[in-house]
Order: C-alpha cells, then structure tokens, then sequence
C-alpha cells in the first residue's frame, strides 16, 4: 500500500513553481536544496501528507532555522475566481458591453488599429515593445533582496513589478503573462508528491536518460498493464497444491525494472509496509516454521534475526513475478526508488519473496549453471569442527541453492497467468520459450520503440502462416515457422499517445512544443491450447425426403431412418 505521509529514508517528488519535477531521498538530520527556489531541513518534512504546497520560510536568526509552512487552498488558488453559472443570453449581453467599452476605449487599453472615420475596429499591443530598460531593478538588487527577503518571494515579486516602467502598458493578457512568469522564477514553493510508477517514468523519459527504459511513456505503460492484465489474486485454501491462476506473471524487463515495478504496484507488492515486521516477531516466526533438525544445533551466540532470509519454502506461491534476464545479475536498478536492493535484497520488503529471477541459462539448461548444481552435503559432526564463518558460507550457499532450485522447478512447471515482454532480443527466440509456458486464456503483451519487430512477430502468428503450418508435414526445423503459431491468436499491434491541448477561447490546438523520439508500439496476442488429434466438424443439415412408399428414407445429420 502506498504511504499517506512522507517517511524517512524513501523518495519523494517536488514539483517546483517552474513545473519541474526533482527526486530527493528523504534522509534525517540533512538539507534538501532546491536551487534558487531555496532549502530546508529534511526533518521538517517528514511526517507530513503528500500533495501539499509547502512554502519555504526564511531563516530568522542563528537559533531559529528555515521551515516549512502549508499553503491553504484559499491563499494558493487567490488569483482564480469563482464564476457563477451564467445562461446563453447572458454571455452574450456581456460581450455586446465588453465590445461597448472596448470601442468606447473605457477599458484603459491602447488602440491602433481604426478606420477612415476614426473608429477603432480592433485593439492591438504589437507597439509595445519589451525593453530591458522598462525594468529599473538590477540583477544586483534582486540578488540582493533574495538574501534579505523574509517571505517567500511574493515581497520580491511585488517590487518587480512596482519597479518596471511600462507595467501600465500591458494588457490584462500580457500582464498575467507577465506575473506568471516571475511567480514561477521567484517562488519558493513546492508540492510533495510520494514516489509511484507514473511519477518516475515521467521522470526518466524528460529529465534523465529516456534510452534506459526503451523510451517508454506513461501511457504506454498503462496500456501494457491493462492488456497483460495484472491484478492481485487473493489466495484461496489449497492454492499450493494446484499454482495455476493464483497470479503468477511472467517477464522480461530490459527497461531497468519499470514494467516490474509497474505490475508489483498493481499487485500490491511494490511498497514497504507501513508498519514492518519488528527483529523480536521475524525471529518468532522463524523459530516457529524452522526444521525439526534445527533445534538440536545450538544457537548462535550472537544471532541477527532480522537479517535471516526466508527459505525457499517461504517463498510466495500466489501474485508472483518471476523475470527472466540474460546476464549473471538481473538489472533492477529503478527498484531502489522504492527501497528495493536487488543485490543485497531487505527480507521485510514484500519484493523479497514475491519477485523470482532467473537466467536464461538456468531456465534452458540448468545443468550448465553452476548455480543450480547442489552443493556436497557435509554430516552435522563435521560442521561442529568448522568455524562459524565457514559454516555460515556452507549455509549460505545451500539456501542460495534451495531457492535458485525452486525457482527454476516452478518456472519449467509452467502454467503463468501472462507474459509481458520488453526487450532488446530477438522477439520470435523469446516467444519461442515462454509461450508454451503459460497457462490457455493468457495474455501475451510486448512491447517495442519501433514497430517493425512487432509487424514481424504478428506475421509469425497469422492466419495464413498458421494455415501453411498445419498443412505442412515437415514443420520441425522448417525457417518459414520459427514459432509455433497454433498457441497464440488474435495477434494485434496497436500504440497510444495522450497528447496535450492547449485549451482558450479561440485558440484551442495541441501543444506544438513536444517530446520526440520514439513512438512506441505494443503486440498483444492470447495464449491458446490447441485441440489434440483431429477436428470433425458437425451440424443439423436440413431433412429431404426421398420416395414415398416402402422403403422411403429420410436422410437427415444423424443418418437416416426406414420407414415402413
């Protein structure tokens, strides 16, 4: 579940008045800097709500250092003024006065643009012209008054205007214009928003390197999260001694652990618990499901509980993700933003038991790994006479092997409730493998920058090549089907972009400033059982009757009957 407060040692997201968006971790007892926009102490943020607008407070003296203060909706949204509910007519009676004191020149705007008799038809700014000089406060000053400011900028923002000469000048447009864009400089505010999958997506496609998550977008991953449809499965008595619909995923993440990420947050895995399981009850726990034989060794003199991992009987049989990756370590790194190690995993974090990984190696051909050879069991007389860091390496590596068996047992067993893949490799070699891995009715969702590898991937599993492949006798090591397209159907490729609009009166249009690169497309595809042996095809044909008379026979779909 995701946390209502900010805690410490997490990420949080600061959206600055500018609109950009910064990740800082929230360490006790530092200072968060926020560049010109000012900085505080991280204490004074923790404990507080997200999506609130805080405001930075000055120093006052030595003693008293800068805090933090919530702005009130009624203070943050002053400028905004709420229009009552107007008709039609009404509208347009205040237009036909606006346009009256427009001609009228009432409005204290300045007019250009009139005709032959004096009249003015349109009025015009574009004699207007933004001079560095209309502006009588230096650099120097504002600098200046930045250091000696009390608030939180709205004092310097006043003077700003106060001191520029052809403010009177401006239209109300220019004017708001204007004002925005020296509030978005000049002030020190901030919203809190806690760290989520959307959030850090957002981040990495703007501000960070978009190549590390394959240029993938925020609606893109909601799209794939919809057609892989992840969900949490509650568990269910008996659940252990039949896995097959009990939330079991299969993926291939080669975006640094987003689309993990993304679907341990549907399945309620992703956040650390509010409220986690203490050094006192995690050994009560161990204690009470530990092995008979584990009661005759003495204990350790100095045991550490908390930093005692489950063994692989512990590990979780229901809403599981086991990722597939091709190199000695799976890349996770994106996982960290949400107090996740890979290398050196928390047992407390749900990730622990929940997340299975796995090489290709170990899932192809396990006794090529050396992890999945089983170490030589060694008779508890002889571990007495071992050191304790000698017996906890044998320990160690037997656990390590215990699980490594596990997960790989459990991933050849097969039966998963979906595949989502996202990946540099080859798509037809990936599907190959991990189709036949997954349980009828499962969706296949991949996802890829370009779409060229995606139109390849639904050719392999059309109509017409599903077709060639039942009518050809030689199928095995025939390169015109690499895949087996008898499993899957409905193959489909589609994309999504949520495009922003600018929306005013008159001048409604999308935003012609916009990120580039990839587009980004999606292959979705179900996972099918094909039928064994062969395939009779029966119907009710309609009755004829023959001659009439002795003998007269009526021929029907189940055959015929004499009459007599």
């Amino acid at each position: 579940m995701q946390p209502q407060t900010v805690r410490p040692n997490t990420y949080i997201g600061l959206r600055l008045p500018s609109g950009s968006l910064t990740i800082h971790e929230i360490k006790p007892n530092t200072t968060i800097s926020l560049g010109k926009h000012g900085s505080f102490q991280s204490n004074h943020l923790i404990g507080r709500p997200f999506h609130y607008t805080y405001e930075i407070l000055d120093q006052i003296d030595e003693k008293t250092r800068s805090g933090l203060r919530i702005i009130p909706p009624s203070e943050l949204y002053a400028g905004i003024q709420d229009e009552e509910a107007r008709t039609p007519a009404d509208l347009e009676e205040e237009d036909e006065e606006e346009e009256v004191q427009a001609v009228n020149g009432r409005d204290g705007a300045q007019f250009e643009i009139v005709d032959q008799k004096g009249e003015v038809l349109l009025r015009t700014n574009r004699n207007i012209v933004d001079d560095a000089r209309s502006q009588t406060m230096t650099m120097e000053e504002i600098e200046m008054l930045k250091a000696e400011g009390k608030g939180s900028g709205k004092d310097l923002i006043a003077k700003i205007l106060d001191s520029h000469s052809a403010l009177d000048q401006k239209t109300a447009f220019a004017l708001a214009k204007y004002t925005l864009r020296k509030t978005k400089k000049y002030h020190r505010r901030f919203t809190v928003y806690p760290m989520d999958v959307p959030l850090l997506a957002n981040w990495m496609l703007k501000d960070k390197e978009a190549s590390k998550i394959m240029e993938i977008r925020e609606e893109t991953l909601a799209l794939v999260g919809s057609w892989s449809n992840v969900h949490f499965t509650p568990s269910q008595p008996g659940d252990d001694l039949d896995p097959i619909g009990q939330g079991r995923w299969l993926m291939v993440d080669d975006t640094g652990g987003l689309l993990v990420a993304s679907a341990a947050e549907k399945l309620g895995i992703l956040h650390m618990p509010e409220q986690p399981q203490s050094p006192a009850e995690f050994h009560e726990h161990e204690s009470t499901h530990s092995e008979p034989q584990r009661e005759e060794s003495p204990p350790s003199p100095h045991p550490h509980p908390a930093n005692r991992r489950p063994k692989p009987s512990s590990l979780a049989t229901s809403n599981t993700i086991t990722l597939l990756h091709s190199s000695s370590q799976p890349n996770l790194s994106l996982l960290h933003y949400f107090s996740f190690d890979a290398s050196t995993p928390s047992p407390s974090h749900p990730l622990f038991s929940h997340l299975h990984t796995l090489s290709w190696l170990q899932l192809l051909d396990p006794s090529q790994d050396n992890s999945c050879q089983e170490p030589a069991i060694v008779p508890p007389e002889t571990l007495q006479t071992w050191k304790s860091g000698k017996r906890g390496n044998y320990h160690r590596k037997r656990r390590r092997w215990e699980r490594t068996r596990a997960i790989v047992d459990d991933t050849q067993a097969g039966g998963f409730d979906g595949l989502v893949v996202a990946c540099f490799m080859k798509l037809d070699t990936v599907l190959a493998h991990l189709v036949p891995l997954l349980r009828g009715g499962a969706p296949v969702v991949v996802y890829s920058p370009s779409i060229e590898p995606l139109v390849e991937l639904a050719d392999l599993y059309s109509t017409a090549r599903r077709v060639a492949y039942l009518n050809d006798a030689q199928k095995e090591g025939n390169e015109d089907f690499p895949v087996d397209p008898t499993l899957l159907l409905t193959p489909t490729v589609q994309t999504v972009r949520a495009r922003p609009w600018q929306v005013l009166p008159g001048r409604t249009h999308p935003m012609m400033v916009g990120r580039g690169g990839a587009e980004g497309y999606v292959f979705t595809a179900t996972r099918v059982l094909p039928a064994e042996g062969g395939v009779e095809a029966r119907g009710i044909t309609k009755k004829r009757k023959g001659k009439t008379g002795e003998g007269a026979v009526l021929h029907g779909g189940s055959g015929g009957r004499k009459e007599n």
